[in-house]
């Protein structure tokens, strides 16, 4: 016989009262109790869960007070927050939870297997059942400070070494797998070509397949599977969270964004690779950068340097200290800033062909070493109120890093990126009417790609030119041209 969903006992049932958040909501949405029974059961039946059998009588004992036992509570939040085009959580609808739902709870996660695959496969349904982008990023808050620090420190410690701590769900929970080494090669395969995408069109055109992918990562980490195959689904995971991460950050949603980092780092520490978490841990550094927390960014940043001392490639090392010393360009510590771009240049200089870097680290080039370093000694000249002596030592790098992406047709938005940065420095030393050059190359890549990053850059730059030499007619001109062809978009809210 089918359950109803029903978890309240008799003591329960005489304490209950009307449950009007929930009224409130099935009010609202037009439905009768006999359609939300209907969909209950429909997508309860898309879960697995076929003991489910709701009808109208048992949709009034819920609205009367009756607590549903899960998935129902979970289901409730689907239905409604699809019907509104927002994100109605569990405890809006008057409801109660085993745990709080990811979409809402910040980054202080239990670090073990089995939880974390749960968290990435309700975070990324989330993601995609919103699709529109901006409401489920709306519903998150950022963590910064002690708040973020501390719950990644705890990357650093040793696992649990038990199979309920590592990627193996239990065997009540877990259903049997026939994954076959060609499809683990197809699935890794695929993440490395949306990487690629990312790199040609920006973060706002194949999000949500990579959003997509990655659940179904997680569905096949509910699987029992063999430790050795379980531990490349995790490492799927963790670059398909990253990626998915990285994608939502070069759109403008920074509480998803940092989500997902959080939630690949658990992932990578699942599958044991440390380098791919310094990686991760990278890329939550840059985000802080960019939104003014230096100090956020270098414990960060030490953090996988420290973790991955003894396995990280030469590469990887060249990209960490690259980050270090924009970290510390950004606190205004020139003598830091430059130790850490010699590290960076010295670890890069080691760089063979055999060291077996992985593919996410293969972006690190020559082009991408001048870029993060002309970019610290930029922003150490804007730190240091335009110096010319940081600006001097910018401009040659930025030249250099220009040059080869110019030259590269995979990384545009590498490319439109550093020709604005030279188009800063262009500025810093009185060159408005070559900055307007350069920054009108970069306008002509900013529409081919889907960045917000790219687009608020160049609005930046040219709108501090237009502050600074605004009777200059390159600079009136451009201005006019930004305005018409990049007006101010809702991108990072419609783009998926």
């Amino acid at each position: 016989m089918g359950s109803n969903g029903s978890g309240a006992g008799g003591a329960e049932k005489a304490d209950k009262r009307p449950n009007e958040q929930l009224g409130s909501w099935f009010m609202r949405s037009g439905w009768s109790k006999g359609e939300l029974a209907r969909q209950v059961n429909r997508r309860a039946r898309q879960l697995g869960a076929h003991h489910i059998s709701t009808d109208t009588s048992r949709v009034r004992r819920w609205l009367d007070g009756e607590q549903p036992r899960e998935p129902i509570p979970k289901i409730l939040s689907e239905l409604f927050s699809e019907r509104f085009g927002c994100v109605v959580g569990i405890e809006d609808i008057g409801l109660r939870t085993a745990h709080q739902s990811p979409s809402v709870s910040g980054v202080d996660l239990p670090w073990a297997g089995p939880q974390t695959v749960e968290l990435i496969s309700e975070f990324s349904r989330s993601d995609l059942m919103l699709a529109r982008r901006g409401f489920l990023g709306a519903s998150l808050a950022l963590s910064a400070g002690p708040g973020l620090i501390e719950p990644m420190q705890r990357w650093l410690a040793p696992g649990s070494g038990g199979k309920d701590g590592s990627g193996v769900l239990s065997q009540e929970r877990s259903r049997p797998g026939r994954l076959s080494g060609p499809e683990l090669d197809l699935l890794e395969s695929t993440t490395v070509m949306f990487r690629q995408w990312d790199a040609q069109c920006g973060g706002g055109l194949r999000r949500k397949a990579v959003v997509g992918q990655l659940h179904e990562v997680t569905d096949l980490l509910q699987e029992s599977q063999p430790e050795a195959t379980s531990k490349r689904l995790f490492k799927a995971a963790a670059e398909l969270a990253g990626l998915a991460g990285w994608m939502s950050y070069d759109v403008g949603l920074h509480p998803t964004a940092q989500k997902y980092f959080v939630l690949a780092l658990h992932a990578a520490k699942e599958a044991g690779d440390r380098p791919l978490g310094a990686y991760i841990l990278s890329c939550m550094s840059r985000q802080m950068i960019h939104l003014g927390r230096p100090d956020d960014a270098l414990e960060l940043i030490h953090l996988g340097q420290y973790g991955s001392r003894e396995t990280a490639t030469a590469r990887t090392q060249a990209m960490l200290y690259a980050v270090e010393a924009r970290a510390y360009a950004n606190m205004g510590q020139p003598a830091k800033c430059k130790r850490a771009v010699n590290m960076a240049e010295d670890c890069f200089s080691d760089c063979t062909p055999g060291d077996g870097d992985p593919d996410w680290i293969r972006f690190f080039s020559e082009a991408e070493l001048n870029a993060e370093n002309a970019h610290s000694y930029r922003d150490l000249a804007y730190v240091a109120g335009r110096s010319p002596t940081y600006t001097s030592l910018a401009r040659p790098k930025m030249q250099r890093a220009v040059e080869l992406f110019a030259k590269d047709n995979e990384h545009p938005r590498s490319y439109a990126l550093n020709l604005i940065g030279m188009a800063t420095v262009h500025l810093m030393e009185g060159e408005p009417e070559q900055s307007t050059v350069v920054a009108g190359k970069a306008l002509k890549l900013a529409k081919q790609v889907r960045s917000e990053r790219v687009n608020n850059r160049l609005r930046k730059t040219v709108g501090n030119a237009a502050r600074d030499y605004g009777d200059v007619a390159e600079v009136l001109a451009l201005t006019e041209q930004i305005s018409v062809q990049l007006p101010e978009s809702p991108e990072a809210v419609q783009a998926v």
